[in-house]
């Protein structure tokens, strides 16, 4: 027999012993400690040395630990106790740690165990579980390993609450002294500062003995601690509380001890479901079906206790439709109400009684509405003010302080990891026994619970995580409840989305869905601002349809990023629902057809809101009409447009790089145009024709440009569009049309299922050679096929297209080709770009004087921030976005931005984002 003990750690704090029988050989397994990279501050581990020891010596099992240099323990500790330290952890089939897996890190068909933060369909983690189902892993949740009543086997609880006490106490002294008051507190300091818990008891006591002299301001007030939650994190936090002189009093007593406390010590009162929750009908409080019928209760805690307490710990746990403790309404009540000072008060007052909240539950906009997102170890304090409905990080400002880490165990990371190995041991060793492909096979009924997904499936258990997504019970942190929030969908999360959503949260009253179709940049952004979530649909898959337009049907307005031929079935869901619309796209015909539907409806469909088309018909328009109010004539229109990489970094076989999506980019080189020159109109069909068509462009003498046609002209009466590109760019994309790589058509050898294939055997097989060429004879049917131009084919080279390179398997040659390039020729970080437009308009007067007015906007991206492109394409939709929903744009219908009522506002607008135009006249 063995028993599981402590290992470096306090004794009043081991886990509970368990016992267990060694196993036969034919059990033995590998496991996999993986690396935490998920969090910078991440310093634990799932298992200690010891738990790997036992593993290892008792078990037969081979343990794997990736190597860490910022993991508490050590790699030669682990090394001492059994465990092999290397890089690779395929070996393993069972793959544990603490926090989410990257991923790209994630290894199909294994299972994993790990809090992974999906059990609430939190926004931020469902890319995460859509990659976990797409590539077969079996995920098991700590968080759900959970006894017959419900409580959790495996947690760091404990850990959380003496951290996120510890922590509080060090903001309290720091915020206090920002409000012009010293206190104990000071000498308190973040936790991770200390090395034990032990220590940390040392200066909270040496605090304590500073209360107890009197040495707090009694211009404060008593203090008041109230506790919500009475597991593990409170006997944490009041393992710390407990340090300080105290004394605990029921919640019924708070307004007692503020109005006559003693300033030589603080208050503390624990709070259960019993003390705020109550039926709506007036029955008798009843925990079971409080839990069943959450909808059916409410909360009295705003009103009953708040108004007394000048600290919350709050470690309760909140389902989606419970009552919360407090709302934003609820906060704002809560700044009028003044401390009540004792004698001997100093001539300076706080500014309210509720000082600060430490959210050990971690839970955005759960039991605290206003906690909009967590904050981290090393930036742990925000002060939220009520007024503005917002936060500022740090301890300055108006408005409570807040903290609340999600990884606060991490602050204690050697003792927290043995706490958590020795509960974690025995269920482990249960779990080592599924393989991932064969469903809750030898598995315990406990781990099973706790299993939410296999085999590319949620488990039934959790099926209700795709019910959430679908109906949007739950969107990250999203206001929902808030009537004075607007929604807005935003279809697509490419270069363009960041922009959108970073000018639109900037007003408190909107916040926005992320709708995007494969794993990318979403989720970053959800994370980044406030009031936003990211939802995965994919419009291939059966009922992607209907998935989106339930989600255009609950937000107010959607903005499509989405390829232009998507936006009709988006306008036609938006005419279904009555919602308006922006796009960046022109108008198709597809999308003329519903104008009057959009009429009778009294919606906005407001379309070209981007750089071109965008910006340059609001420039165009405004002149125009500028012109023809003073009698003059327009004779002709030259508008060039064009999105280049800096001048240093058009040294490549494209002289380009791109700042947004390369298929858009390659995908308009097969546009045909349609144009008027000297009075006659010229047709160019659609298959790269265009390219023929392009000339050398002098009006920025400092770079060496080109343009060529672009789209149909004919539609805005008279206009002539162009597009922009370094010398070059037209003769390498010639070259590629030629061999065929950019095409749009389904080919069958680029299928899912295809056999792997090498970039020089596509190139082969598209000029219909043999697949075993030889790369010197391929090279010399290209240049055959690019007329002997060598240039053409060492551009060709050099962009990978004779290589070994794997091609992805997109089902088309251009979207193969894009993956490519958008790995070799997309802006890397520290890298810019620049957008530059043109408009040259000729001008006749009544007086027969002629004149060109030469119209220019150049706008530059930030290494650090956004791409031009992105920004001036994305900022035009997010201010339509906002100007509808203010109802500051009363035309209806499918429309673009060439009314003055439109592009007026507008281009004021943008001028504040730095987005503007010069001007200069040339007389003829």
């Amino acid at each position: 027999m063995l028993r599981a003990s402590s290992y470096l750690q306090p004794i009043h704090r081991l886990a509970p012993t368990r016992v267990w029988t060694r196993q036969s050989s034919k059990y033995s397994k590998v496991i996999a400690i993986r690396r935490e990279d998920y969090l910078t501050w991440e310093r634990r581990a799932p298992l200690g040395p010891k738990q790997v020891n036992l593993l290892v010596e008792e078990f037969g099992y081979k343990v794997i630990v990736q190597p860490s240099a910022k993991r508490a323990f050590t790699g030669s500790e682990y090394e001492e106790c059994g465990a092999i330290l290397q890089e690779d952890i395929s070996q393993a089939s069972l793959v544990v740690g603490v926090k989410q897996v990257p991923i790209d890190k994630l290894l199909p068909n294994k299972t994993y165990c790990f809090f992974s933060h999906t059990i609430k369909a939190q926004a931020d983690n469902m890319p995460l579980l859509d990659a976990i189902l797409e590539k077969k892993i079996k995920l098991i949740d700590y968080e759900r390993l959970v006894d017959s009543s419900g409580k959790r086997l495996v947690a760091f609880g404990q850990f959380a609450g003496i951290a996120g006490m510890i922590n509080i106490l060090h903001g309290m002294g720091v915020r206090l002294l920002n409000l012009g008051f010293h206190t104990p507190f000071m000498y308190i300091c973040s936790t991770h500062h200390y090395a034990s818990t032990t220590s940390a008891k040392v200066d909270i006591a040496e605090a304590g003995s500073r209360i107890r002299l009197g040495q707090m301001p009694t211009a404060l007030g008593p203090l008041t601690f109230v506790f919500t939650g009475t597991g593990n994190v409170f006997q944490g936090a009041k393992e710390i509380f407990q340090q300080l002189p105290h004394e605990f009093v029921s919640p019924n007593d708070l307004k007692e001890v503020t109005e006559h406390g003693d300033t030589r010590k603080v208050y503390g009162t624990i709070v259960t479901a019993e003390d705020h929750i109550e039926s709506l009908d007036g029955s008798k409080f009843d925990k079971g079906h409080f839990r069943k019928f959450p909808e059916q209760y409410r909360s009295n805690f705003a009103d009953k206790i708040a108004p007394y307490m000048s600290v919350l710990i709050n470690g309760l746990y909140w389902g989606v439709g419970d009552p919360r403790l407090l709302t934003c309404k609820d906060a704002r009540n809560l700044m009028k109400i003044k401390p009540t000072a004792t004698k001997g008060l100093s001539d300076k007052l706080l500014p309210h009684r509720l000082l600060a909240i430490s959210d050990i539950s971690a839970d955005p906009q759960g039991s605290i509405e206003f906690l909009y997102s967590v904050t981290n170890i090393g930036d742990p304090f925000e002060v939220y003010d009520p007024v503005s409905d917002a936060a500022t990080r740090g301890v300055s400002g108006d408005g409570i302080l807040i903290t609340s880490i999600d990884n606060l165990p991490t602050q204690l990371p050697r003792e927290a990891t043995d706490f958590f190995g020795n509960l974690l041991l025995p269920h482990l060793i249960e779990m080592a026994k599924a393989e991932a492909s064969v469903p809750f096979k030898d598995i315990t009924k406990v781990s099973e619970e706790a299993t939410i997904a296999s085999n590319g499936e949620l488990t039934p258990k959790f099926e209700y995580i795709r019910h959430l997504r679908n109906e949007s019970l739950l969107y990250g942190r999203l206001h929902v409840s808030s009537p004075r929030k607007k929604n807005v969908l935003l279809l697509g999360s490419g270069f363009v989305a960041r922009p959108v959503v970073e000018y639109l949260t900037r007003d408190p009253d909107i916040s926005i869905t992320i709708g995007y179709a494969s794993i990318g940049d979403a989720n970053d952004i959800a994370k980044t601002y406030r009031n936003t979530a990211a939802m995965l649909f994919r419009l291939g898959e059966e009922k992607a349809l209907d998935q989106l337009k339930a989600l255009i049907s609950r937000h107010d307005l959607t903005v499509s990023l989405l390829p232009y031929t998507y936006h009709p079935q988006v306008a036609k869901f938006c005419l279904a629902c009555d919602k308006h619309m922006v796009t960046a796209s022109y108008v198709s015909p597809a999308m003329k057809e519903l104008h009057q539907s959009a009429l009778d409806k009294n919606l906005v469909f407001l379309n070209e809101m981007g750089l071109d088309p965008g910006i340059d018909h609001m420039l165009a328009a405004k002149c125009f009409d500028e012109v023809r109010a003073k009698g003059g004539k327009i004779s002709s229109y030259v508008s060039y447009c064009g999105g280049l990489p800096a001048p240093e970094l058009s040294d490549n076989p494209l002289r380009y790089k791109f700042s947004w999506s390369p298929r858009g980019a390659l995908l308009a080189i097969l546009n045909g145009a349609r144009y008027r020159t000297n009075g006659e109109i010229k047709e160019i069909h659609p298959g790269g024709s265009l390219l023929a068509y392009t000339k050398d462009v002098d009006y920025y003498p400092g770079l060496n440009l080109e343009g060529y046609p672009n789209r149909d002209s004919m539609m805005y009466a008279d206009l002539y569009d162009i597009t922009s590109a370094h010398t070059g760019f037209s003769e390498v994309a010639t070259a590629l049309l030629k061999i065929g790589v950019i095409n749009g058509e389904p080919n069958p050898i680029l299928m899912r299922n295809a056999p792997d294939i090498q970039w020089h055997q596509l190139t082969a097989n598209l000029l219909g050679l043999e697949a075993n060429i030889s790369i010197d004879d391929l090279k010399s049917e290209v240049l055959k096929r690019v007329s002997g131009n060598e240039n053409k084919l060492k551009a060709i080279i050099d962009l990978g297209l004779l290589s070994d390179q794997p091609v992805a398997k997109e089902g088309t040659t251009i979207d193969a080709l894009s993956a490519l390039l958008s790995k070799s020729l997309t802006l890397q970080k520290g890298e810019s770009d620049f957008v530059i437009m043109r408009h040259e308009i000729g001008v006749d007067w009544p007086n027969g004087k002629k004149e060109t007015r030469h119209i220019t906007l150049a706008s530059y991206g930030s290494p650090d921030s956004h791409s031009a492109m992105a920004w001036t394409v994305g900022i035009p939709s997010a201010i339509a976005a906002r100007q509808i929903l203010r109802g500051e744009i009363t035309r209806t219908g499918v429309m673009v931005p060439i009314s003055s009522d439109i592009y007026e506002p507008m281009l004021g607008l943008l001028e504040k984002e730095n987005i503007r135009e010069s001007n200069h006249v040339t007389y003829h």
